[in-house]
């Protein structure tokens, strides 16, 4: 267990899902308890298909999490560079195929970090003298490097005093790459897959569609899924030149098939929700979801890797707990045919109103490999925050964070 400013937690260590956070609670100022937030979560799948369909490539669709194992390639980090100098380690412990213990070293660290944000301020400048108040962001940040074959994906959570959650992969190593005869880009008549990077080597283009595991369980197990839509409407108050303003619509999500949401499309806010709590003005608590990197899924529907693949087809969804859904692109990847995935789950249009629900979340990056990343890869950091509503009141920015040691 971790206590650290208002947060308590358990951090686990596994062979396929590498890090797993659960039993999150915050300490609410106002009501003076531990509040209930999130139950388990933790990376479900990280698939990563490549776009060369011809013969010696066309097989190369990755699952790193269910084929290789986040925690199985799990590596050592390194002090001061992987993790700053107040960082505390942990060793891995998995089991080998006969059963026996194996340790890595390192596989896991947790430090405070001080990135020289601001969580909150005002300045009430318009008074005699100057007002001003300020509080830093600060957030305890859990990290573990896997490496698989040429990429290597640095996995944070981050938790931060505001009640906020956030998680996000650094994705770095090397290109794929396929030799060509090519040594400069004019060379180049035909569908080529990918950029040429440096002379007679391609970088090939791919995907990667990161899935998230998110059993929220806001203060207690019955949760709703909220859509709130962003809508345009037309002033019909003649009283004003006003010709048009925006509201919200809220919807509660009944059932599975309405969870499914490729974001981007329209503008809008989605949130977990617990009806039956209640702020003091009315409101019910919960936890607003800020998505990082989305975009399409560009393969063709009855692309045999699309449906294996299948949590590529939208961003957001949502089911009811179910004990033996747990991996997003099926529990045995390496011989799925589709026929296991949140997909064929979802099909099922489980109701999911004032239920024990889970938010699974898949970011998205389109990778178009450019000249200057060889050979290291720089590190995009797609992530995603989950913002908390309703907990704790105005305190949690005035009386936060604490004084660090």
């Amino acid at each position: 267990m971790i206590r650290w400013v208002n947060w308590e937690f358990h951090l686990a260590f596994d062979a396929r899902m590498g890090p797993i956070i659960s039993l999150a609670l915050i300490y609410d100022l106002e009501q003076h308890k531990y509040r209930r937030v999130l139950y388990r979560g933790y990376v479900s799948e990280l698939y990563v298909p490549y776009q060369d369909p011809r013969e010696g490539w066309y097989q190369m669709s990755f699952f790193d999490n269910g084929e290789f194992g986040f925690g199985l390639t799990a590596v050592p980090l390194e002090p001061l560079n992987d993790c700053p100098a107040n960082a505390v380690f942990i060793d891995g412990y998995l089991a080998n195929q006969d059963g026996l213990p194996v340790k890595t070293s390192n596989a896991l660290c947790i430090f405070e970090r001080h990135a020289g944000d601001i969580m909150w301020r005002h300045t009430e400048s318009e008074l005699p003298r100057d007002i001003r108040e300020v509080r830093p962001e600060v957030s305890l940040v859990v990290r573990m490097v896997a490496t698989g074959s040429n990429y290597d994906y640095i996995l944070d959570w981050e938790l931060k005093p505001s009640g906020s959650i956030k998680s996000g992969v650094g994705l770095t190593g090397v290109l794929e790459v396929r030799p060509v005869t090519y040594t400069n880009a004019d060379q180049i008549k035909e569908e080529a897959h990918g950029t040429l990077v440096a002379e007679n080597t391609i970088g090939v283009y791919h995907d990667h569609f990161i899935n998230y595991y998110l059993d929220l369980d806001i203060d207690g197990d019955a949760n709703s899924f909220v859509n709130t839509n962003l809508v345009t409407k037309n002033n019909t108050n003649g009283k004003t030149p006003r010709k048009s303003y925006w509201t919200v619509e809220k919807e509660t999500v009944k059932t599975e098939l309405d969870s499914r949401i490729l974001l981007g499309t329209k503008p809008m806010e989605l949130s977990l929700e617990n009806l039956n709590k209640k702020t003091k003005v009315g409101h019910p608590v919960g936890y607003r979801l800020l998505p990082g990197f989305f975009t399409v899924p560009l393969l063709a529907l009855d692309d045999y890797p699309h449906i294996r693949g299948a949590i590529s087809n939208y961003n957001v969804w949502v089911t009811p707990y179910n004990k033996s859904e747990k991996w997003a692109a099926g529990e045995h990847v390496d011989r799925s045919h589709g026929d296991d995935t949140l997909l064929t789950w979802t099909n099922k249009n489980r109701p999911i109103e004032n239920k024990d629900i889970v938010l699974w979340y898949t970011m998205v990056i389109h990778h178009v490999p450019v000249l200057k990343v060889i050979p290291p890869e720089q590190v995009p950091w797609p992530n995603w925050t989950a913002k908390c509503v309703g907990f704790g009141g105005p305190l949690i920015y005035l009386n936060g964070p604490v004084k660090l040691n």
